[in-house]
């Protein structure tokens, strides 16, 4: 009975708003799936130590609060710095004649 309704209870928490949710392959993310998919095709030491390094990486982003691609929009923010001008400068308008 009490397995029933755990299970009713699950049933009724499933929604759409579930889906913004990062997906997971058991304990690992999903994106990681990738890594893992050329560690069983290709198992050698230095596949391994790529999937090691990439779960690592995605664990610390975890940990850290971050997704990875608001990690991404992060160090893009870094990188760019605080001052982002509106439009590149290129595309700036030049004085000339208006014929």
């Amino acid at each position: 009975m009490a397995k029933e309704e755990t299970e009713v209870v699950l049933i009724q928490t499933w929604h759409w708003r579930n889906s913004q949710k990062t997906p997971r392959f058991w304990r690992f993310d999903a994106r990681a799936g990738l890594v893992l998919l050329l560690v069983v095709l290709f198992p050698r030491k230095w596949t391994i130590a790529v999937f090691l390094l990439v779960n690592i990486t995605f664990w610390l982003l975890e940990r850290k609060g971050l997704t990875f691609t608001a990690a991404l929009r992060a160090m893009r923010v870094w990188l760019i710095g605080p001052k982002r001008p509106a439009y590149f400068w290129t595309d700036r308008r030049k004085l000339g004649d208006q014929e």
